[in-house]
């Protein structure tokens, strides 16, 4: 399979990020996996000069200060270009359901139930990378 060039992972939790990253890193699916845990350092990463262009970013929906569906409003006053180069998937345990209404309204590829799995990133890469993972 063809590795994406670069993952973000985004998400308050060391732990998660922690698993997210291994589980990438086991798989193969990336050239580069980086993982923090402050949306505001990832838009500050995203914002600078020259700036981060991740082909995949991993975002958590439910995160303390700037949450994600705030991060993807932010986001959206990137310039067009890396907007462009970059697909957002948001990361939930649960949503409440005035935010699943709010997603509609966003530029983002999809939305997945934590924890990531093989399959389900499998299924990612195949819906918008047209990638496919090695049986195991």
């Amino acid at each position: 399979m063809e590795k994406l060039p670069f993952i973000l992972l985004v998400d308050d939790e060391p732990a998660t990020n922690f698993t997210n990253e291994r589980l990438l890193h086991q798989l193969g699916v990336a050239e580069e996996v980086l993982s923090v845990d402050d949306s505001g350092e990832a838009l500050l990463l995203l914002s600078r000069d020259p700036p981060l262009e991740p082909t995949l970013l991993l975002l958590d929906v439910n995160m303390p200060g700037l949450d994600g569906i705030e991060f993807v409003e932010a986001f959206q006053r990137l310039p067009p270009t890396q907007q462009a180069a970059t697909r957002i998937v948001l990361l939930t345990g649960g949503m409440a359901s005035q935010d699943l209404a709010r997603l509609n309204e966003l530029p983002i590829s999809g939305l997945i139930i934590k924890p990531l799995t093989r399959e389900k990133i499998d299924e990612l890469l195949q819906l918008h990378f047209q990638r496919y993972l090695p049986p195991a």
